[in-house]
């Protein structure tokens, strides 16, 4: 144990702690006491010092989180090869080793409050760089946090070049001019692995990503159980039950048969077809809006509508909470 960590820990009662200010020095002062603290099981030190951190953060957000760093700001660190006694001049690099450092270790102490705002930004984040989502993508492998693993993959799937195109997928795509748009999305590429070689975690000139031979594994994976997961959606639309004023005033079998025109012609739009195949909650959500635009539906019961509505919404929640099962090894496809 350093003297610089130990001396807070043997001079400073837990009942008393130190006046600290927001300065990174504090906060990574604070971050050492609550490891040193976890690992000797000082329970009532580690909590005062993850609470003060996660005050801290909440104050030094906008620093912390650079909304756009440059790409070679998220050289991925594992957490054996982080040093104490390395410190970045470069603040944007320190920024983002902060924000490792600190999700790791609440992920450490299980302490839910700093995990949750920490994970809840870099989700944020995610939107805004694509190297953010690969450092999700990495930290929530490593540290196995299943609500930020599905996000992460799916992110990096829609803005990245995983695998690259082959003259072959060029030909058969050339070949599909006549197809409907879904067809032609769903015409398969030739896999073949990018020659150049990337550090993980960076963006090559033609929009390759730098990830390991596992991660791309489980990207491909995902994009073929969510493509097939939309196939399904599409040719047959969420179950529901009539609601009894249905049978008894109304012919239900009119009011399917509506319900399943209205499927049919909405996963077809435009407006769904312009997203990504694999974007399946994307696709269900427009869907979604288009089925609040409906307005009167002839032949559809009225209480039926909304118990129809509220089955989009369920089968939208379902595939969102279960999106990091397909990229998961030993996931598979739902029935939905």
């Amino acid at each position: 144990m350093t003297g610089q960590v130990s001396r807070p820990l043997t001079e400073t009662p837990p009942h008393r702690p130190p006046e600290i200010n927001k300065s990174s020095d504090d906060l990574t002062l604070m971050m050492d006491i609550a490891s040193v603290s976890n690992k000797y099981d000082f329970k009532d030190l580690e909590t005062w010092a993850l609470n003060t951190i996660h005050e801290c953060v909440n104050c030094r957000l906008p620093q912390i989180l650079a909304p756009d760093p440059p790409t070679h700001a998220y050289s991925f660190s594992p957490a054996a090869a982080v040093s104490h006694e390395t410190r970045s001049t470069d603040t944007t690099i320190r920024s983002t080793e902060e924000l490792t450092k600190l999700i790791r270790l609440a992920q450490l102490c299980n302490h839910e409050p700093l995990l949750t705002t920490m994970i809840s930004h870099l989700k944020q984040l995610m939107n805004s760089s694509v190297q953010y989502a690969c450092l999700a993508m990495t930290l929530a492998d490593e540290l196995n946090i299943r609500t930020l693993r599905g996000l992460a993959y799916l992110e990096v799937m829609q803005k990245t070049i995983v695998v690259k195109r082959t003259k072959t997928d060029l030909q058969l795509k050339a070949m599909t001019t006549q197809l409907s748009s879904t067809a032609l999305d769903a015409v398969p590429f030739v896999p073949e692995l990018p020659t150049d070689t990337l550090v993980e975690g960076t963006v090559g000139q033609e929009g390759h990503l730098g990830i390991s031979r596992a991660q791309q594994l489980r990207l491909l994976t995902g994009y073929y159980r969510l493509t097939g997961t939309w196939e399904r959606l599409r040719l047959m639309p969420p179950h529901f039950e009539h609601a009894s004023s249905c049978g008894a005033t109304w012919h239900q079998h009119g009011c399917t048969q509506s319900w399943v025109e209205f499927w049919k012609e909405k996963t077809r739009i435009d407006a769904v077809l312009a997203l990504g195949l694999a974007d399946v909650v994307g696709r269900l959500k427009q869907v979604h809006k288009e089925y609040d635009r409906w307005g009167s539906a002839p032949y559809m019961h009225h209480d039926c509508r909304h118990v129809a509505r509220k089955a989009i919404v369920e089968i939208i929640k379902k595939i969102e909470d279960g999106l990091s099962d397909f990229f998961s090894e030993g996931g598979g496809e739902d029935e939905w």
